[in-house]
């Protein structure tokens, strides 16, 4: 069969392989350079969406590593806090303030505290 055979006929009469081989010419001819020519603002668009989508997620990568190091440095100033503000609670005790007064000379008070009123 030539081409012009092949053409005229309808695309349910061909065999599987030349329906193949006509399938794979017309992708040579999509390919070809006069195709490429004619698609080059469509493949610059497209070469363009590749470039910020690979931009985006290498942007986005190190906006999570940033972020998990900041929560992490968030745990240890919180743990940091706690442990602080249970020392200044355990200082704060009546009998912790006696222990450091002792050490500059100052003894508590054996009298009852009073109030000063005018009358």
């Amino acid at each position: 069969m030539s081409n012009e055979e092949q053409i005229s006929q309808p695309q349910e009469a061909l065999t599987p392989a030349q329906r193949v081989r006509s399938d794979w010419r017309s992708l040579v001819e999509k390919v070809s350079y006069k195709a490429i020519v004619n698609n080059i603002p469509y493949l610059a668009f497209v070469v363009l969406l590749c470039v910020l989508y690979i931009s985006n997620s290498h942007r986005a990568l190190e906006m999570q590593r940033e972020l998990n190091a900041q929560n992490k440095m968030l745990k240890e100033l919180r743990w940091k806090y706690m442990d602080t503000k249970s020392q200044l609670m355990y200082v704060k005790t009546e009998t912790q303030v006696i222990k450091n007064a002792e050490h500059i000379g100052l003894k508590p008070s054996l009298l009852p505290a009073y109030k000063i009123g005018r009358k």
